[in-house]
Formats: structure tokens, sequence, C-alpha cells
């Protein structure tokens, strides 16, 4: 069997890859040992970066449609609601999204999934890789599936998409520094009655314990995650369910009704990353590349993006359009964000559950009663939302980051949102390849041939809006990269910067 590119793993992250190479006409196999996709509900939390990323193969509609939107929190101290958060619209004017989504990880996939067989292609399941070996020219890897039988997959790249235990990651050698939370955590999927009703999360805020409600989409379906003390020393596989609620009747210290249990599960908490995301033709991608702490709802959406920023760049490797070297950058661009990743949510988890004194004093005595008035300022939910959302990351230290004149927005951020003409910029930019802004001016007639299947032109109105936001009211233009961050900018407005640009990086 022959291929351009193989797959190993279909978690959300694998799937969400493979639904990016359709879209770039790339041909691919992917396998996963399992026999389907999780009936599980596992990664809940869907951020604005994944939902504009959805948006362009015309899947966030219908992610948003089968969840529920995070409304708020009540924070519970001693048994009693002592403050409350609003998180809705809490990134109005930041994205088309400007929400967290609770979707459950099999609701998901299945989304996923679907949109790849409807395009003809399928995963290879119960199917497992059991070694491979890269030259120069290709990577052959050998499966079994689950007759038992072997098989040679021969690819011209493998991406490892086969999470925190990844045969690929061990295989290529990359060492996973990092540490491990001692505390036992536990999560179970319920159906709940109590006098709180739904909508958003529900945080008890202790001394130095974990506990968090969150609403699922559905009749009294809850997810509780929490942590058992640190003396609790059973291992993962031995906790039974009766010692988890025992656990959380104790430190949610309410009155509530557990009337059915779907799932759960217990685990500890590793905060790891490899060393480089790439060797050779092999990449790692999400849980295989980086684990961290819940908090924060970070890691799916994070292998989701590890994948978008390395897809468009493996297709026109493929197609012919690139040097082999632009596929560098994809270790350039997304180690420190998996550096940055481990530190904040390990930051975060801290400030949720570390048992200092001073931090255990705010937690409970302060935060509940300014939670509501901070939540409420413009600056403050301007701060977390691009933040929680992962649209603040950025890849302004990128070799693909140049700019040219003075800007808020730099090469190398995220394409900031706004309207023109009453729709979405995004709206704008969905066809895979880069996309030439000229905004004020005389702009541009259009590309010439050898360049119309990797640019699209656009000319658009230089508003105060837009000079607001760009720090620049005079004619300038940028190029947005296939994955909607900013390749160029420049205040010179002439194609041959574009084309000077383009043939750097491509290596053409």
């Amino acid at each position: 069997m022959k291929t351009d590119v193989l797959i190993v793993g279909a978690g959300p992250t694998g799937l969400a890859l493979a639904c990016q190479l359709i879209r770039y006409g790339v041909d691919f196999v992917i396998i996963d040992k399992k026999e389907t996709i999780t009936p599980y509900s596992k990664a809940i939390g869907v951020q604005a970066r994944t939902l504009e990323i959805y948006e362009q193969i015309g899947l966030a509609d219908k992610l948003v449609s089968i969840g529920a939107k995070a409304e708020g929190a009540k924070l519970f101290v001693g048994g009693e609601i002592r403050g409350e958060i609003d998180f809705r619209d809490i990134g109005k004017g930041l994205s088309a999204y400007p929400f967290v989504l609770i979707v459950e990880q099999g609701k998901h996939e299945k989304l996923l999934y679907d949109h790849i067989k409807s395009h003809g292609k399928d995963v290879q399941w119960q199917t497992k890789l059991q070694d491979f070996a890269q030259t120069d020219s290709g990577v052959t890897a050998t499966v079994i599936n689950s007759a038992g039988e072997t098989d040679t997959i021969e690819a011209k790249y493998l991406i490892a998409c086969d999470g925190a235990k990844s045969l690929v990651r061990h295989s290529l050698g990359l060492t996973f520094t990092g540490s491990t939370f001692e505390r036992m955590f536990y999560v179970a999927d319920v159906e709940l009655d109590w006098q709180y009703g739904s909508g958003g999360l529900f945080a008890f805020l202790m001394r130095n314990n974990l506990l968090v409600v969150f609403t699922m989409n559905g009749d009294k379906r809850y997810r509780i995650v929490g942590t058992f003390p640190e003396e609790f020393s059973k291992d993962e596989g031995d906790v039974l369910y009766e010692e988890i609620e025992a656990q959380i009747r104790k430190d949610a210290e309410i009155d509530f009704e557990i009337t059915n249990v779907n799932w759960f599960s217990t685990y500890k908490v590793h905060t790891r990353h490899v060393d480089k995301f790439l060797v050779g033709r092999v990449f790692v991608v999400g849980d295989s590349a980086h684990i961290h702490s819940p908090a924060g709802a970070q890691g799916m959406n994070t292998g989701i993006q590890d994948g978008y920023n390395l897809a468009w760049k493996l297709a026109l490797v493929l197609h012919g359009r690139a040097s082999g070297e632009l596929l560098n950058t994809y270790n350039q661009e997304r180690l420190p964000n998996a550096e940055n990743l481990t530190r904040t949510t390990d930051r975060f988890f801290g400030l949720i559950a570390d048992p200092d004194p001073l931090l255990t004093f705010v937690r409970m005595s302060v935060f509940p009663y300014a939670a509501k008035f901070l939540s409420g300022l413009r600056a403050v939910r301007r701060f977390i939302f691009p933040r929680l959302s992962q649209i603040a990351i950025n890849y302004r230290a990128s070799n693909l980051s140049r700019n040219s004149g003075t800007f808020k927005i730099k090469a190398g951020d995220r394409m900031p949102y706004f309207q023109v003409y009453n729709q979405s910029i995004y709206d704008r930019m969905n066809e895979p390849k880069f996309h030439l802004l000229a905004f004020g001016g005389d702009g541009f007639a259009g590309v010439g041939d050898e360049l119309k299947d990797l640019v699209d032109v656009r000319n658009l109105a230089l508003t105060t809006e837009v000079a607001e936001i760009f720090g620049n009211d005079k004619p300038f233009i940028l190029l947005v990269r296939p994955d909607n961050y900013v390749g160029m900018i420049s205040s010179n407005v002439s194609f041959e910067i574009v084309s000077g640009y383009l043939a750097d990086i491509l290596g053409q």
C-alpha cells in the first residue's frame, strides 16, 4: 500500500488532521488500534480557535449545534454560593465564536469521522503500528490488523497522533521530560438532580483539593472532575466509583442525587513535552508531543492546532510548490507553544488547587466576591478570552513572519476577527490558499497564472475599524497564510514584495 501520508491514531487530533489533508487534496491512510471512534465523553471543551479552523471546512456550526455554550460559573465555598462569573459572549468582537463550547468527545469525533467518510475515505480500525523505518525519500511502516495479519504501508511522511504513550515517539528516541502531579484525579459523567440548575460550570473552592462540575448537553447531564487528597494511595485501576462519589459529597458540602453514572475514570496528571516535533519525515502531534494539566481545556484543542499548522505546509511540499525546508517551521512554531502551554496550565492549576496559605485565602475569601465585578470588565475579558480560546497564540519569532512598517498587528499573529461589508473577514479566507488582502489604495488586479492556485487576492476598504485594529490609516497589504496567520504585513503596496516573500519561504 502506498500513500502520501500515514496518520497513526484516529482520536480527535488524527481525525481533524485527516479533514485538513482532504481539504488540501493530500492522499493519506489513517490507522487506529481501536474498534471505532470513542463512545465516551473524554475531552469536552472546544475553544474558539478550533471552531475557526472547523469553519473553513463547514463543520463549526454543526459542532455548535450538538454542544452547549458555557454560560458562566457559580463559585461555592463551604457549601454556599459565594460568587458568580458570566461567560456569555466573553469574547464578543474577538471571534465569531465568543464562547467556550462543551461537546462530548464521542460526538465530536463522529462529526469529523462522518466528514472523512463523506469524502470517500475511512479509518483502518483495529490496525496497529508494529514498527517503521525511514529513509531520505520516505517511510515504510509495518502494521497488524485484527486478524493478526501484517501489511506494509509505504508513505512519504508519517504523522504520530497516537497519544501520550506514543509508540512513534518512543521509536524516534525523543525525550518527554516533565513532571507528574502526585495526587489522583477522577472524572465522572453522571445524571444529577440538585437545586442549582444547569448552564456553565460549578466550582467548589477549597484549601487543597479540586472539584468542578460542568454542564453537559442533555437533560440533567454533568461532568464532574476532582482530586483525591494527597494521602489517597490507591492505584488508578483499583478505585471504585463509590469512593469517587464519597469524595464528591465530602468536598461539595451540598445536597444532590446522582441518578445514573455513564462513565468514570481515574488518572494521574503529567506535564511533559518532546524536545522536537519532527525527525526526518516523521512528525509528532497532539498528546504524542505534549501532555499537561486539564486546566483551561487546552489539550485537545492544542493537538488540533498542531495538525492545522502542519497540514498546509505538508500539502505545499507534496504538491511541489515548496521545498522540504518549509516543514522545519512546524517544529519552530509549535515547540515554543507546547513549552508555554505546559507552564501556563501548571500555573493555572496551582491557582485553583495549591494549598499555599496566601493563595488559599485569596481563592476562598477574596476571589468569589470580586469575580463577578472583574469578569464584567471589558479589559479583563479581553485579557482572558484570547488566552483561553487560543486566539492569542502567535508565531512572531517564526522564519515565516515578515514585517515592513509600523502596525499593532504583527506578522505571526492570528488574523484578527472583524466585519467587512457586514461579513466576517474569515468568510473571505476559506479557500486553502494564501490570501493577499489589500486595504485602501489602488490594490491589485490579480496575480499571474503561476500563482492563481496559490494566492487569493482581495481588495478591501480601509475602514475606520480596520485602521484602528491594525494601527495604520494608510494603504497597506498583508499576506495571510493558509492557516489564517499573518505571514507578511507591509505598508509597501507592491506585488514584488509579496512574490519575493513567497519565493523566500517556499524555497522556489
